[in-house]
Protein backbone atom coordinates (compact mmCIF):
# COMPACT_ATOMS: atom_id res chain seq x y z
CA UNK A 1 0.00 0.00 0.00
CA UNK A 2 1.26 3.48 -1.15
CA UNK A 3 2.00 6.11 1.39
CA UNK A 4 0.76 10.05 1.66
CA UNK A 5 1.54 12.98 3.08
CA UNK A 6 -0.02 14.23 6.16
CA UNK A 7 1.80 17.29 7.95
CA UNK A 8 1.37 16.23 11.67
CA UNK A 9 2.16 13.00 11.16
CA UNK A 10 4.79 12.80 7.86
CA UNK A 11 4.55 10.44 5.47
CA UNK A 12 1.78 7.95 6.53
CA UNK A 13 0.09 4.93 5.39
CA UNK A 14 -2.40 5.08 2.88
CA UNK A 15 -4.54 2.57 4.61
CA UNK A 16 -4.51 4.51 7.77
CA UNK A 17 -4.88 7.53 5.66
CA UNK A 18 -8.73 5.64 4.54
CA UNK A 19 -9.24 5.09 7.87
CA UNK A 20 -8.56 8.72 8.77
CA UNK A 21 -10.65 9.60 6.32
CA UNK A 22 -13.66 7.60 7.48
CA UNK A 23 -13.22 8.78 10.76
CA UNK A 24 -13.92 12.56 9.63
CA UNK A 25 -16.56 11.44 7.74
CA UNK A 26 -18.34 9.89 11.02
CA UNK A 27 -17.49 13.49 12.55
CA UNK A 28 -19.17 15.43 9.87
CA UNK A 29 -22.05 13.00 9.61
CA UNK A 30 -22.73 13.06 13.76
CA UNK A 31 -22.02 16.93 13.95
CA UNK A 32 -25.21 17.27 11.25
CA UNK A 33 -23.18 18.45 8.64
CA UNK A 34 -24.08 16.39 6.00
CA UNK A 35 -27.35 14.77 5.93
CA UNK A 36 -28.18 11.47 4.20
CA UNK A 37 -25.10 11.15 1.44
CA UNK A 38 -24.20 14.40 1.31
CA UNK A 39 -20.77 15.88 1.40
CA UNK A 40 -17.31 14.67 0.06
CA UNK A 41 -13.93 14.97 1.51
CA UNK A 42 -10.51 13.98 -0.37
CA UNK A 43 -6.68 14.41 0.06
CA UNK A 44 -3.59 14.36 -2.42
CA UNK A 45 -1.69 11.58 -2.08
CA UNK A 46 0.66 12.52 -4.20
CA UNK A 47 1.13 15.07 -7.13
CA UNK A 48 -1.18 12.84 -9.72
CA UNK A 49 -3.31 10.74 -7.45
CA UNK A 50 -6.16 11.99 -5.04
CA UNK A 51 -7.84 9.95 -2.62
CA UNK A 52 -11.94 10.58 -2.33
CA UNK A 53 -15.02 9.52 -0.49
CA UNK A 54 -17.86 7.90 -3.00
CA UNK A 55 -21.14 8.86 -4.48
CA UNK A 56 -23.95 8.18 -3.03
CA UNK A 57 -22.47 6.92 0.56
CA UNK A 58 -23.25 8.32 3.84
CA UNK A 59 -20.36 10.15 5.28
CA UNK A 60 -21.52 8.28 8.67
CA UNK A 61 -21.06 4.74 7.27
CA UNK A 62 -18.00 4.78 4.78
CA UNK A 63 -15.65 1.81 5.58
CA UNK A 64 -11.94 2.24 3.97
CA UNK A 65 -12.31 0.02 0.81
CA UNK A 66 -15.31 2.20 -0.08
CA UNK A 67 -12.75 5.11 -0.86
CA UNK A 68 -11.88 5.93 -4.31
CA UNK A 69 -8.74 7.62 -6.09
CA UNK A 70 -8.69 9.67 -9.14
CA UNK A 71 -5.97 11.54 -10.81
CA UNK A 72 -5.93 15.35 -11.44
CA UNK A 73 -8.05 15.41 -14.09
CA UNK A 74 -10.67 13.73 -12.38
CA UNK A 75 -10.38 10.21 -13.95
CA UNK A 76 -10.83 7.43 -11.56
CA UNK A 77 -7.95 5.24 -11.09
CA UNK A 78 -8.94 2.73 -8.59
CA UNK A 79 -12.37 1.68 -6.16
CA UNK A 80 -15.29 -0.28 -6.28
CA UNK A 81 -17.30 2.75 -5.95
CA UNK A 82 -17.90 5.40 -8.22
CA UNK A 83 -16.17 8.54 -6.65
CA UNK A 84 -18.11 11.59 -5.65
CA UNK A 85 -19.41 14.47 -8.86
CA UNK A 86 -18.00 17.43 -6.78
CA UNK A 87 -14.74 16.03 -6.78
CA UNK A 88 -13.60 18.34 -9.75
CA UNK A 89 -14.55 20.91 -6.72
CA UNK A 90 -11.80 19.91 -4.76
CA UNK A 91 -8.97 18.92 -7.50
CA UNK A 92 -9.72 22.44 -8.93
CA UNK A 93 -8.42 24.10 -5.49
CA UNK A 94 -5.48 21.93 -5.34
CA UNK A 95 -4.63 22.94 -8.82
CA UNK A 96 -4.23 26.44 -7.39
CA UNK A 97 -2.93 25.83 -4.00
CA UNK A 98 -0.50 23.34 -4.50
CA UNK A 99 0.06 23.55 -0.63
CA UNK A 100 -3.49 22.42 0.10
CA UNK A 101 -3.65 18.41 0.75
CA UNK A 102 -7.26 17.99 1.96
CA UNK A 103 -10.53 19.33 1.17
CA UNK A 104 -14.25 19.49 2.86
CA UNK A 105 -17.02 20.13 1.61
CA UNK A 106 -20.35 19.80 3.40
CA UNK A 107 -23.75 20.96 4.23
CA UNK A 108 -23.08 22.42 8.15
CA UNK A 109 -26.49 24.36 8.96
CA UNK A 110 -25.29 27.91 10.24
CA UNK A 111 -22.76 28.85 7.76
CA UNK A 112 -25.05 26.97 4.99
CA UNK A 113 -27.70 29.24 6.20
CA UNK A 114 -25.41 32.44 5.33
CA UNK A 115 -24.78 31.14 2.24
CA UNK A 116 -28.22 30.63 1.39
CA UNK A 117 -29.27 34.22 2.24
CA UNK A 118 -25.96 35.49 0.66
CA UNK A 119 -24.53 37.69 4.01
CA UNK A 120 -20.62 38.08 3.77
CA UNK A 121 -19.43 36.86 7.38
CA UNK A 122 -19.42 39.44 9.85
CA UNK A 123 -15.57 40.13 11.58
CA UNK A 124 -13.98 42.18 14.38
CA UNK A 125 -16.73 40.22 16.73
CA UNK A 126 -14.52 36.85 18.19
CA UNK A 127 -10.84 36.69 18.27
CA UNK A 128 -10.70 33.20 17.84
CA UNK A 129 -12.43 33.16 14.56
CA UNK A 130 -10.03 36.55 13.00
CA UNK A 131 -7.02 34.27 13.74
CA UNK A 132 -8.11 30.96 12.36
CA UNK A 133 -9.75 31.94 10.08
CA UNK A 134 -10.04 35.33 8.90
CA UNK A 135 -11.79 36.71 5.56
CA UNK A 136 -14.29 33.67 4.59
CA UNK A 137 -15.35 34.22 1.12
CA UNK A 138 -19.03 33.84 -1.15
CA UNK A 139 -18.80 32.33 -4.22
CA UNK A 140 -22.00 33.04 -7.10
CA UNK A 141 -24.02 30.11 -7.19
CA UNK A 142 -23.91 27.54 -10.28
CA UNK A 143 -25.41 24.02 -10.12
CA UNK A 144 -23.31 21.84 -8.56
CA UNK A 145 -21.04 18.77 -10.12
CA UNK A 146 -19.51 20.11 -13.27
CA UNK A 147 -16.18 22.17 -13.74
CA UNK A 148 -18.31 25.33 -14.11
CA UNK A 149 -19.24 25.31 -10.44
CA UNK A 150 -15.83 23.90 -9.69
CA UNK A 151 -14.11 27.28 -11.43
CA UNK A 152 -16.18 29.16 -8.83
CA UNK A 153 -13.75 29.16 -6.30
CA UNK A 154 -11.13 30.47 -8.15
CA UNK A 155 -10.90 33.64 -7.48
CA UNK A 156 -10.78 33.15 -4.44
CA UNK A 157 -8.91 30.84 -3.20
CA UNK A 158 -5.77 31.98 -3.35
CA UNK A 159 -6.47 33.94 -0.55
CA UNK A 160 -8.26 31.96 2.05
CA UNK A 161 -8.94 28.44 3.04
CA UNK A 162 -12.81 28.63 3.72
CA UNK A 163 -15.65 29.64 1.19
CA UNK A 164 -19.53 29.42 1.36
CA UNK A 165 -21.03 28.40 -2.10
CA UNK A 166 -23.80 30.13 -2.48
CA UNK A 167 -26.99 28.50 -1.98
CA UNK A 168 -25.26 25.17 -1.42
CA UNK A 169 -22.59 24.85 1.65
CA UNK A 170 -19.07 25.17 2.68
CA UNK A 171 -15.71 23.87 1.19
CA UNK A 172 -12.70 24.14 3.70
CA UNK A 173 -9.05 23.75 2.67
CA UNK A 174 -6.23 22.36 4.73
CA UNK A 175 -2.92 20.91 5.13
CA UNK A 176 -4.61 17.51 5.93
CA UNK A 177 -7.49 16.21 6.98
CA UNK A 178 -8.24 17.12 10.35
CA UNK A 179 -7.40 20.63 9.54
CA UNK A 180 -9.82 20.98 6.96
CA UNK A 181 -12.12 19.31 9.23
CA UNK A 182 -11.67 21.58 11.65
CA UNK A 183 -12.03 24.77 9.38
CA UNK A 184 -15.59 23.52 8.98
CA UNK A 185 -16.23 23.12 12.71
CA UNK A 186 -14.84 26.66 13.25
CA UNK A 187 -17.22 28.12 10.15
CA UNK A 188 -19.99 26.47 11.96
CA UNK A 189 -19.24 27.35 14.90
CA UNK A 190 -18.88 30.95 14.94
CA UNK A 191 -22.03 31.11 12.35
CA UNK A 192 -24.11 29.63 14.89
CA UNK A 193 -22.27 32.37 17.66
CA UNK A 194 -23.73 35.48 15.47
CA UNK A 195 -27.22 33.87 15.08
CA UNK A 196 -27.65 33.47 18.58
CA UNK A 197 -26.12 36.83 19.55
CA UNK A 198 -28.21 38.38 16.88
CA UNK A 199 -31.27 36.89 18.66
CA UNK A 200 -30.41 38.85 21.89
CA UNK A 201 -30.59 41.98 19.96
CA UNK A 202 -27.22 43.64 19.21
CA UNK A 203 -23.45 42.28 17.71
CA UNK A 204 -20.89 44.38 19.54
CA UNK A 205 -17.59 45.33 17.74
CA UNK A 206 -14.10 45.50 18.25
CA UNK A 207 -12.21 48.44 16.63
CA UNK A 208 -9.83 47.62 13.16
CA UNK A 209 -6.95 48.47 15.88
CA UNK A 210 -8.15 45.51 18.11
CA UNK A 211 -8.31 43.59 14.44
CA UNK A 212 -4.66 44.66 13.58
CA UNK A 213 -3.28 43.11 16.93
CA UNK A 214 -4.75 40.02 16.84
CA UNK A 215 -3.57 39.40 12.87
CA UNK A 216 -0.18 40.50 13.61
CA UNK A 217 -0.37 36.75 15.83
CA UNK A 218 -1.38 35.10 12.96
CA UNK A 219 3.00 34.53 11.06
CA UNK A 220 3.82 33.10 14.54
CA UNK A 221 1.19 30.66 14.73
CA UNK A 222 2.42 29.83 11.15
CA UNK A 223 -0.85 30.99 9.54
CA UNK A 224 -1.20 33.00 6.39
CA UNK A 225 -3.41 36.15 6.23
CA UNK A 226 -4.14 37.87 2.96
CA UNK A 227 -5.01 41.17 4.65
CA UNK A 228 -1.09 41.16 6.52
CA UNK A 229 0.01 40.92 2.75
CA UNK A 230 -1.08 43.95 1.54
CA UNK A 231 -0.69 46.17 4.38
CA UNK A 232 -2.68 46.85 7.55
CA UNK A 233 -2.74 50.21 7.17
CA UNK A 234 -5.33 50.15 3.76
CA UNK A 235 -7.55 46.89 4.99
CA UNK A 236 -10.75 48.42 5.91
CA UNK A 237 -10.47 45.28 8.97
CA UNK A 238 -14.16 45.17 10.31
CA UNK A 239 -15.92 47.26 7.52
CA UNK A 240 -16.43 45.44 3.89
CA UNK A 241 -15.06 42.04 2.71
CA UNK A 242 -11.94 41.97 1.00
CA UNK A 243 -13.69 39.73 -1.53
CA UNK A 244 -16.39 42.52 -2.07
CA UNK A 245 -14.11 44.20 -4.57
CA UNK A 246 -11.11 42.61 -7.55
CA UNK A 247 -12.69 39.06 -7.01
CA UNK A 248 -15.46 38.71 -9.10
CA UNK A 249 -18.64 40.51 -10.07
CA UNK A 250 -20.64 38.87 -7.53
CA UNK A 251 -20.78 41.16 -4.54
CA UNK A 252 -22.90 40.01 -1.64
CA UNK A 253 -24.47 42.87 0.64
CA UNK A 254 -24.73 42.85 3.88
CA UNK A 255 -28.53 42.65 5.48
CA UNK A 256 -28.54 41.43 8.66
CA UNK A 257 -25.12 42.12 10.06
CA UNK A 258 -24.16 45.53 9.08
CA UNK A 259 -20.53 46.29 9.74
CA UNK A 260 -20.14 49.77 12.32
CA UNK A 261 -18.63 51.81 9.88
CA UNK A 262 -22.01 51.82 7.56
CA UNK A 263 -23.93 53.14 10.70
CA UNK A 264 -21.70 55.84 11.16
CA UNK A 265 -20.27 54.21 14.01
CA UNK A 266 -16.21 53.42 14.13
CA UNK A 267 -17.21 50.68 16.51
CA UNK A 268 -20.57 49.19 18.90
CA UNK A 269 -23.18 47.43 17.91
CA UNK A 270 -24.13 46.85 14.72
CA UNK A 271 -27.31 46.95 13.13
CA UNK A 272 -29.97 45.90 15.30
CA UNK A 273 -32.65 44.77 12.25
CA UNK A 274 -34.17 46.54 9.81
CA UNK A 275 -35.35 50.35 10.12
CA UNK A 276 -37.82 51.57 12.36
CA UNK A 277 -40.31 52.52 9.31
CA UNK A 278 -40.55 48.90 8.85
CA UNK A 279 -41.87 47.92 11.68
CA UNK A 280 -38.12 46.51 13.39
CA UNK A 281 -38.51 48.27 16.48
CA UNK A 282 -35.29 50.04 16.44
CA UNK A 283 -34.31 51.90 19.38
CA UNK A 284 -35.10 55.71 19.38
CA UNK A 285 -31.75 57.49 17.72
CA UNK A 286 -30.22 54.39 16.17
CA UNK A 287 -29.82 53.58 12.70
CA UNK A 288 -30.36 50.56 11.07
CA UNK A 289 -30.09 48.64 7.63
CA UNK A 290 -32.92 48.13 5.79
CA UNK A 291 -33.37 44.61 3.69
CA UNK A 292 -32.50 47.10 0.61
CA UNK A 293 -29.08 47.42 2.09
CA UNK A 294 -29.50 51.11 2.61
CA UNK A 295 -28.76 52.23 6.03
CA UNK A 296 -31.65 54.93 8.30
CA UNK A 297 -32.17 56.22 11.21
CA UNK A 298 -35.15 55.75 13.52
CA UNK A 299 -36.49 59.07 14.01
CA UNK A 300 -39.45 58.49 16.20
CA UNK A 301 -40.41 61.78 18.73
CA UNK A 302 -40.59 60.99 22.70
CA UNK A 303 -44.01 63.19 22.42
CA UNK A 304 -44.92 60.38 20.02
CA UNK A 305 -43.82 57.21 21.73
CA UNK A 306 -45.45 59.24 25.24
CA UNK A 307 -48.55 59.29 23.00
CA UNK A 308 -48.39 55.86 21.96
CA UNK A 309 -47.69 54.45 25.24
CA UNK A 310 -50.75 56.54 26.40
CA UNK A 311 -53.14 54.72 23.98
CA UNK A 312 -52.05 51.23 24.73
CA UNK A 313 -52.52 52.12 28.41
CA UNK A 314 -56.18 53.55 27.92
CA UNK A 315 -56.80 50.42 25.37
CA UNK A 316 -55.80 48.06 28.40
CA UNK A 317 -57.94 50.01 31.01
CA UNK A 318 -61.04 50.37 28.96
CA UNK A 319 -60.67 46.37 28.19
CA UNK A 320 -60.31 45.77 31.92
CA UNK A 321 -63.45 47.80 32.81
CA UNK A 322 -65.13 45.89 30.41
CA UNK A 323 -64.31 42.45 31.77
CA UNK A 324 -65.32 43.90 35.00
CA UNK A 325 -68.60 45.21 33.80
CA UNK A 326 -69.37 41.85 32.78
CA UNK A 327 -68.84 39.88 35.42
CA UNK A 328 -70.83 41.79 37.92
Amino acid sequence: MMAGYNANHGFINEWKLREEMCEIGRRVYNKGFAAANDGNISYRLDENRVLCTPTRVSKGFMKPDDLCIVDMEGNQISGKRKRSSEILLHLTIMKHRPDVRSCVHCHPPHATAFAVAHEPIPKCTMPEFEVFLGEVAITPYETPGGQKFADTVVPYIKDTDVILLANHGTITAGSDLIDAYFKTEIIDAYCRILLLARQLGSVYYYSDEKAAELLRLKPNLGIRDVRLERGLENCDLCGNSLFREGYSDFKPEPHAFIPPKLLGRPDGPGALGPAAECGCGTAQGQACGCRDGSVRAATAEPADFEALVQSITDQVMAALEGRSATAC
